[in-house]
């Protein structure tokens, strides 16, 4: 027979008895190294927030979405961008054209902010804006937002995704060269630091990583490694890691493989304290938490059957609560096609809310607990983890990692592995490779319209037609050379939106001072 291995290649016993010694075992929730759960309670005092990612056309639509998930109980909001804003670009820019507003919202200006925000108090709710390379921008339009309804920044909640280096891994959506690229992500932590107390400037993103190929000893290994190279790019600024370490938090995926994807979250909480506490020498007990949102792998979601995805998406979002997520988002069954419709996301948040309030599983903390499987699980991915991060220490950090493709091949060669099991039959895919239907049922899509980016463009125009034009080039002037300069560049940016700068403008000044990345290639 040939032996059975969990997606990680871990190889699984037939049974699994009290023989296992498990390293959790007198360990209680809410206590050091957490294994159990960041908190004593844990659901059983405050439900995880349910944030539905979205974001698409125009802020007007996106509104409307916003407040229908609202009404509807969702309890954080999660933003999504198109491309270009993503990258840096404007509507009206070349490399903008036939993205404009495609795979999420179109913002080039504080106006659009405002028009996304309008009717939701930022005081009232946490907001997470998938967003990196530009985060500093649309971070600072945020607080403008907040401004403008009378909200100080040190009242607003939410986070930053800002995760650099997973980008350079596995998403590509850079910009410049990691070396101004981790400067911006260190201004950023530092003035939230200060300034906006409640805000988490960073969510080191093992997510992205895992949707391109990897499996969860690798997200977990990758995932903690890039967030020890942002803990020192803060140190090496002169921060203590009790200033800053408490608002890091983290975004992992979940996937199919229940047990495992349960172990891999108890796991990451624990290899992570210990690091910060012994490594690091953190004192505030608050430091050494790993906090962490969960979004269901939408790599997972097949085209085929889509109606299977919603039991996917159930599987993998209880296998997240299980796991102890702060925070959760349910991928909605039409994602494989193409943008989730009204009534697709409403399933998705159901999903959650069942899962919540019906399935019993949220009664007692950290219910898995015991399960001589799930133990064991954890004992070996702590071991396979620690095995990765003693290489790349090795190596010299994420960085020189990044530079020398190693995470990326990592990555390719997983994912290779998995296409070929899937390609041989070896693993099932229902609906895709077994148990398929002659004839698709045809799905009801969302389609976004070209004439959005007609229409921003035309908005853009009329911006600049209005604005006071010689005050931007002189904010833009003053954040240009402060970028040359070692000084925190985040008050500039501030300044900069607030007086109708766009985001093209603002990443087009950085792209002359810091230049763009050209990634090495790697097969």
């Amino acid at each position: 027979m040939k032996p059975v291995k969990t997606d990680s290649k871990i190889p699984v016993k037939r049974v699994y008895d009290s023989k296992i010694k498990s390293r959790s075992k007198n360990e209680e929730p809410g206590k050091y190294p957490f294994t159990r759960g960041v908190h004593p309670g844990m659901y059983r005092d405050r439900l995880w927030t349910m944030r539905q990612y979205t974001g698409f056309a125009t802020a007007d639509k996106t509104n409307e979405r916003f407040k229908f998930l609202l009404e509807r109980g969702q309890t954080g909001l999660s933003m999504a961008f198109d491309l270009p804003t993503q990258i840096g670009y404007d509507a009206d820019d070349s490399h903008a054209e036939g993205e404009v507003g495609k795979v999420g919202v179109s913002i080039t200006s504080l106006k659009d902010m405002m028009a996304c925000f309008n009717g939701i108090p930022l005081d009232k709710v946490s907001t997470s804006m998938t967003i990196n390379s530009t985060a500093s921008t649309l971070l600072s339009l945020y607080i403008a937002v907040g401004e403008s309804q009378g909200v100080s920044s040190n009242a607003l909640r939410g986070t930053t995704q800002n995760d650099i280096l997973k980008e350079y891994i596995a998403r590509n959506t850079y910009i410049y060269p990691p070396k101004p690229s981790m400067r911006l992500i260190g201004d950023m932590i530092e003035y939230c630091s200060k300034k906006v107390p409640q805000w988490y400037p960073i969510s080191i993103s093992g997510y992205h990583m895992r949707e391109a190929g990897c499996n969860a000893v690798q997200e977990v290994a990758f995932t903690i490694a890039n967030a020890i190279e942002y803990i020192e790019t803060c140190i090496e600024r002169g921060l203590k890691i009790d200033e800053f370490a408490p608002r890091l938090s983290f975004f992992f995926c979940c996937t199919n493989e229940f047990l495992e994807e349960v172990a891999k979250f108890r796991v990451a909480r624990r290899i992570y304290a210990k690091i910060i506490k012994e490594r690091f020498h953190a004192r505030d007990p608050k430091s050494i938490h790993l906090r962490f949102h969960v979004q269901t792998s939408g790599e997972s979601l097949t085209a085929q059957q889509p109606d299977n995805n919603i039991v996917r998406v159930a599987i993998q979002s209880m296998a997240a609560v299980l796991g102890g997520a702060q925070s959760l988002h349910t991928n909605s069954k039409d994602e494989a096609l193409a943008l989730p419709t009204e009534a697709a996301v409403k399933i998705a948040l159901r999903t959650q809310q069942i899962v919540a309030h019906e399935s019993g599983i949220t009664k007692t903390v950290d219910p898995l607990a015991g399960s001589y499987y799930v133990e064991s699980l954890c004992d070996r991915i702590e071991d396979e983890v620690n095995k990765y991060l003693k290489k790349i220490d090795r190596m010299g950090g994420s960085l020189v990692g990044i530079e020398r493709g190693f995470f990326q091949s990592e990555i390719r060669q997983n994912a290779y592995r998995l296409k070929k099991e899937i390609d041989s039959g070896e693993r099932i895919i229902v609906g895709v490779n077994k148990f398929t239907d002659a004839k698709e049922t045809k799905q009801e899509l969302m389609k976004i319209d070209n004439s959005i980016e007609t229409q921003q463009a035309k908005n853009l125009r009329e911006l600049k037609s209005t604005r006071d034009n010689k005050k931007v080039e002189n904010l833009l002037s003053k954040m240009k050379s402060t970028s040359e300069k070692d000084e925190n560049l985040m008050p500039y940016i501030i300044d900069a939106v607030k007086g109708y700068a766009t985001l093209g403008e603002i990443s087009n000044n950085f792209r002359e001072v810091f230049g763009i990345y050209h990634p090495k290639e790697v097969f």
